[in-house]
C-alpha cells in the first residue's frame, strides 16, 4: 500500500514539474547537506542492505517450495523458514535504523534551512515587508522547507532502493528464466502509462484545490483578525462572506470527491495489471515447470520477484520528476536567500563615544528603491515585480540636534517627516549625504550599538501576542520587575496593570487588541522608557491619546527625555511648542527652522499650519 501511494504521488507531480534547474542549485544543495554527510552514508548503506534483503526473501521462498516438492528433510524446510524469519527481523531492525537516520537527516536539514531563511529575512529592509504577503513568506519556511527535505529522505532513499531492487530483481529473474522475465516486461507500458495520464489530471485538481485553499486561508486570516471582524460587522456583510467561503469550500469538496475516485481507479488498475502480470508468470512458469524446464519453487520465486520489479520500474519512470520537484523547493528557498538585505553591517564597526549623543543630517538625499531590488513576484502574488522607483523624496536635508536637544519635524502629511526619521535607526540608507550620531556615520556603527542608542515609538506601536512583561522586556531583557513597574508608572499605566488579575503576566492579545489604542501606545512608550536609549525618535507617539492621557504621557516623556536627544514628529503643533528647534518639512525639503516663537514671528508656513490647526481646534474645544 505504501508503494502504491508513493507511485501515485510521483505520477501526480509529473504534470507540474519544471523543465530544468538553475545552474548551481545542486551545488548549493550539496553545501546544505555537507554537515550531514556521515549520516547520509550510513543511511544509504542501510538502504542498500534493505534492498538486498527484499530480493533474497523470494528466492528463499522458492527454495522452501522446492524442498517440499522434492521431499527433502524436514530440517531443511525448518532451516529455510528460520532464515526467512531472521531476514524479516533484520529487515525490521534495519527499517527502524533507516527511519532513525532519515528523520535525523531530514529534521536536521529542516532546522538548517529554517534558521537560514529566518535569519536572512530578519536582515531584509522594511520595504520588503511592506510588499510581501506574510502567508507566502511563512509558506517558504514551512511547505517549501519540508519539500526540500524530501530530497534527502523519500526521494534519495527511494532512488537508491529502487535502482538496487530493479538491478537485483532483473538479474535474478533472468538467471531463473529469461522467457518469463521477458513476458513480465511486456505489460510494463500498460502499467506505467495510466499512472502518468492520471497524474496529469490529479495535478490539475491538486493545483486548483491548493489555490482555493489558499484563498480560504487568506479570507479566514483577514476576517478572523480583530480589525477584519470589526469591518465585517460594521458594514453588515457576514452573509456575503459566508456565501463566498461556502462557494470555495464547496469546490474543494467536489475536487476531493473527484480526487478520491481517480485515486481509487488508479489503485484498482494498478492491482489489476499486477494480477494479470502474475497470472502470465504463473501460466508460462507453470507450463515450463510441467515440461521440466523449471522447478515449482522457481515459479513461485519469479512471481514474488515480479512485485520487486514493477514497483521500482514505475517509480524510476518518474524519478526525474521526483528529483526535479524536490529541487524546486530548494530553488524557492534560495530565491529568498538570494535577496539582497541592502542594509548591511560593516565587518569592523566603529564604537560610539559615551555621553550625550548629537544627531546630524548632512545634505541627505533619498529615494525609495524599486521593488525589484528587494522583493519577489511570487511573494507579492503578482506577475512581475514593480520596477518603478528611484524618484527622490528627500532633497538635501540638513540639520543638527545637539546632545539633549529636542528637534521637532512638522509639516503636511506625506512631506517626508517619517522618511527622515527612518534614516536615523537605519531602516533605510540615504542615497547621498550622511546621517551621523556624535560625528559617526550610522552606517559605520554595529546594529547592536545602533539599536541600543536609538529608541523609536511609532505612530502605531506594535505589541506581540504575549504577556505585558514579555512585550516590555523585549527592549530590555535584563530589566527587573521594579524597573518594569517604574516604566509603567511613568507612562501612567501602573494602576491599570495592577488592577488586572494576572498583572504583568496578562496576555495583551493579537497586536495588543485587548487594550484600547491609548493604552497600547502607552505600553510602547513604557517599553521605550525601559530601554533608556540616548536618542529617542517619537513618530506621532501621542496621536492615539485623548487630551488627558496626552498630557499625562507628555509629562512622563518630558521627564524621560531629560538629557537625551529627541527627534519628534508631531501633527498637533501644541505638543512641540517647547522644542529647541522646529523644522518645517514640505515636499522632502526643510523650508523653515527655528523655535515656536521665531516661526510664528516669521509668519511663514509654520504660522499658516498653526493658525489652520487652532482654528479647527477652538470650535471643538468650545
Amino acid at each position: 500500500m505504501d508503494n502504491t501511494w508513493s507511485l501515485l504521488s510521483g505520477a501526480m507531480r509529473s504534470a507540474d514539474t519544471p523543465k530544468g534547474l538553475r545552474r548551481g542549485t545542486v551545488r548549493r544543495v550539496a553545501r546544505f547537506a555537507r554537515p550531514h554527510w556521515r549520516r547520509l552514508l550510513v543511511f544509504l548503506g542501510l538502504t542498500v542492505v534493505a534492498a538486498v534483503l527484499a530480493v533474497s526473501t523470494p528466492l528463499l521462498a522458492g527454495r522452501v517450495v522446492d524442498a517440499i516438492v522434492k521431499g527433502s528433510a524436514a530440517s531443511t524446510v525448518i532451516v529455510l523458514a528460520l532464515v526467512i524469519a531472521a531476514i524479516a527481523i533484520a529487515d525490521a531492525g534495519i527499517g527502524l535504523a533507516e527511519r532513525w537516520q532519515s528523520a535525523r537527516i531530514g529534521e536536521g536539514l529542516i532546522f538548517d534551512l529554517r534558521r537560514a531563511v529566518f535569519e536572512h529575512v530578519q536582515r531584509m529592509p522594511i520595504a520588503f515587508f511592506t510588499r510581501t504577503r506574510t502567508g507566502a513568506l511563512v509558506s517558504r519556511l514551512n511547505n517549501d522547507v519540508i519539500g526540500a527535505q524530501r530530497t534527502f529522505t523519500a526521494t534519495l532513499s527511494g532512488l537508491v532502493t529502487n535502482v538496487i531492487q530493479l538491478v537485483l530483481s532483473l538479474a535474478v529473474m533472468v538467471t531463473l528464466s529469461w522467457q518469463v522475465t521477458l513476458l513480465a516486461l511486456v505489460l510494463l507500458p500498460v502499467f506505467v502509462l495510466p499512472a502518468r495520464r492520471i497524474g496529469r489530471r490529479m495535478a490539475q485538481l491538486q493545483r486548483e484545490s491548493a489555490t482555493l485553499n489558499a484563498s480560504m486561508t487568506t479570507q479566514m486570516t483577514e476576517r478572523f483578525s480583530a480589525p477584519g471582524a470589526t469591518l465585517v460587522k460594521l458594514f453588515g456583510r457576514p452573509k456575503v462572506e459566508a456565501e463566498e467561503f461556502s462557494g470555495r469550500a464547496g469546490r474543494v469538496r467536489d475536487i476531493g470527491v473527484r480526487t478520491a475516485m481517480l485515486t481509487r481507479w488508479f489503485m484498482t488498475s494498478l492491482t489489476l495489471v499486477s494480477a494479470l502480470a502474475q497470472a502470465l508468470v504463473y501460466g508460462l512458469g507453470g507450463w515450463l515447470a510441467l515440461r521440466g524446464s523449471l522447478d515449482a519453487g522457481t515459479v513461485v520465486a519469479l512471481a514474488l520477484l515480479l512485485t520487486r520489479l514493477y514497483t521500482p520500474l514505475t517509480a524510476l519512470a518518474n524519478v526525474r520528476v521526483d528529483v526535479m520537484t524536490a529541487f524546486v523547493s530548494f530553488e524557492r528557498i534560495f530565491e529568498v536567500l538570494d535577496l539582497d538585505p541592502m542594509i548591511k553591517e560593516r565587518p569592523d564597526p566603529v564604537p560610539l563615544p559615551e555621553g550625550g549623543v548629537s544627531v546630524e543630517f548632512a545634505d541627505v538625499r533619498f529615494s525609495y528603491p524599486s521593488a525589484e531590488k528587494y522583493s519577489l513576484a511570487s511573494l507579492e502574488e503578482v506577475a512581475t515585480v514593480d520596477s518603478r522607483g528611484g524618484e527622490e523624496v528627500l532633497h538635501g536635508v540638513s540639520f543638527v540636534a545637539e546632545p539633549g536637544q529636542m528637534v521637532a519635524l512638522v509639516g503636511s502629511s506625506g512631506a517626508g517627516k517619517s522618511t527622515i526619521a527612518s534614516l536615523l535607526p537605519r531602516l533605510y540608507d540615504p542615497d547621498s549625504g550622511a546621517v551621523r550620531l556624535s560625528g559617526v556615520d550610522v552606517s559605520e556603527l554595529s546594529f547592536e550599538t545602533l539599536r541600543r542608542t536609538v529608541g523609536v515609538v511609532t505612530q502605531d506601536g506594535h505589541l506581540f501576542h504575549d504577556t505585558i512583561r514579555a512585550n516590555l522586556t523585549y527592549a530590555a531583557p535584563e530589566a527587573t520587575d521594579a524597573e518594569i513597574w517604574n516604566a509603567l508608572r511613568r507612562s501612567r499605566l501602573a494602576a491599570l496593570v495592577r488592577s488586572l488579575p494576572d498583572g504583568l503576566d496578562t496576555i495583551v492579545g493579537e497586536r495588543g487588541y485587548r487594550f484600547s489604542g491609548g493604552e497600547r501606545q502607552r505600553l510602547t512608550i513604557a517599553r521605550l522608557l525601559l530601554a533608556q536609549p540616548r536618542v529617542v525618535v517619537l513618530d506621532e507617539a501621542t496621536s492615539h491619546l485623548d487630551s488627558e492621557s496626552e498630557a499625562a504621557v507628555g509629562a512622563a516623556l518630558t521627564d524621560a527625555l531629560h538629557g537625551r536627544t529627541a527627534l519628534v514628529i508631531a501633527h498637533r503643533l501644541s505638543t512641540v511648542r517647547a522644542a529647541d528647534q522646529i523644522l518645517v518639512v514640505e515636499a522632502g525639503s526643510i523650508v523653515e527652522s527655528g523655535t515656536h516663537d521665531q516661526l510664528l514671528a516669521a509668519d511663514g508656513r509654520y504660522a499658516e499650519l498653526y493658525r489652520t490647526q487652532f482654528a479647527q481646534d477652538e470650535p471643538a474645544a468650545a
